[in-house]
């Protein structure tokens, strides 16, 4: 079949949903069509994260990530609300372990009032009051706005929304090749002209890319993360509890999180993947993929770029449930680890490396022209970010 759109959108993620939902609100009238391999929406990196709503307070003041952040929890909110979707208040600490971590503590407090997010320093008796069991050394930092939803649940009201208003998605089709500046084959043999194409294709956005002449510097590391799920008797904490991160790198440490549902899980992992959907022992294995990746893994392990090598050990000894569990002890005063005995559902985080740097690049990073645009790192917490995000694509790249 031949398809003609206003815009095409590859990839029904968060992202590209999110773009979609913005192009569809401002011109009611247009044909957006929206391309996806999987049977349905927010198979991958969308329907497998935390479902954490962060509150910004992390990242660099004034970056993009900290407004889209700050902004994305608010709008992600009030969408569960007004859709009727689950949301679960459960706030947040980032604790410390010892006198040595406080003054990244404070560095946090200072960014996050820099950035307009709600977020203060308590005391060990405060902390008391939030939850009994959470420890501190002295102090903790407190976010009321960090809150977790089910993102399949989120993503699929978008769809339904979307379908309303018009919108066509084509499931179990994705990229293929491109064929002209407006035009893509897809996996099923159809031909998609499109006015804008825009790429939000996730774990290989900068594979098809690079058939439209972007991505030259990046290619995009695997990284798989899985939760460690809480059965036992006594729930160890009530509120997600984070210690304090390393700011160097995008990886939070193992935490608390509390689930929608009120279920307790500790995590994630960042151990890295060998191919792009590498999940589960040799589902969904590519072979060329194994080689490109394996060989970008291998320099950074080398030269343990960004600290690659110490993290890949470090992460190796994760899949012990024991030792993975006895790695959260220091954010409590007492927890039952053998209470951690299930593994939740893998996900992989479509993580952008600069091949000339060598560096993991912690922002969001989008190229192209007036045909193409290509979301080439919707880095963490792309999901908080997803909506105000959307609406910097399209005021920046899309109507140019």
């Amino acid at each position: 079949m031949n398809y003609n759109c206003d815009y095409l959108i590859i990839g029904a993620g968060i992202v590209g949903m999110a773009i979609a939902r913005d192009l569809i609100h401002r011109f009611p009238e247009s044909a957006i069509l929206v391309l996806e391999k999987e049977p349905d929406v927010a198979f991958h990196s969308s329907g497998r994260n935390s479902g954490v709503l962060h509150a910004g307070f992390y990242y660099t003041a004034n970056s993009l990530k900290a407004k889209f952040t700050r902004d994305g929890n608010a709008e992600m909110r009030q969408y569960c609300y007004d859709n009727h979707l689950r949301i679960n208040e459960c706030q947040k600490v980032v604790v410390a372990k010892n006198e040595a971590e406080l003054p990244a503590l404070f560095e946090l407090e200072k960014r996050g009032k820099i950035n307009g997010v709600e977020v203060r320093i308590i005391d060990e008796k405060e902390l008391a009051l939030l939850d009994p069991n959470v420890k501190s050394c002295k102090y903790a930092l407190f976010s009321p706005t960090t809150a977790t939803v089910d993102p399949v649940e989120v993503t699929q009201a978008i769809r339904k929304e979307l379908v309303k208003k018009g919108v066509k998605i084509l499931f179990n089709n994705g990229y293929q090749k491109k064929l002209d500046t407006h035009t893509i084959a897809s996996q099923d043999g159809s031909t998609i002209t499109a006015t804008k194409i825009i790429n939000a294709a996730g774990l290989y956005a900068d594979k098809v890319a690079r058939d439209f002449g972007y991505s030259d510097d990046y290619t995009i590391i695997p990284f798989k993360g899985v939760y460690l799920k809480y059965h036992g008797t006594e729930k160890p904490v009530s509120i997600n509890v984070y210690p304090v991160p390393n700011l160097k790198n995008p990886f939070l440490g193992v935490h608390f999180t509390v689930t929608v549902d009120g279920t307790v899980k500790i995590g994630p992992t960042s151990m890295p993947a060998f191919w792009r959907e590498n999940y589960h022992g040799l589902s969904k294995f590519k072979f060329q993929e194994l080689v490109s990746i394996l060989g970008w893994e291998s320099r950074l392990f080398a030269t343990n770029a960004f600290g690659f090598r110490n993290l890949a050990m470090d992460e190796i000894k994760k899949y012990n449930k024991k030792y993975f569990a006895s790695l959260a002890l220091d954010l409590v005063k007492k927890m039952d680890t053998k209470g951690f005995d299930e593994w939740g559902k893998p996900g992989i985080r479509a993580q952008l490396l600069n091949i000339h740097t060598r560096e993991l690049v912690m922002d969001f990073v989008v190229e192209g022209d007036k045909d193409s645009i290509h979301v080439l790192n919707s880095v963490s917490p792309a999901f908080t970010c997803s909506f105000p995000f959307a609406k910097w694509v399209v005021d920046n790249y899309i109507l140019i």
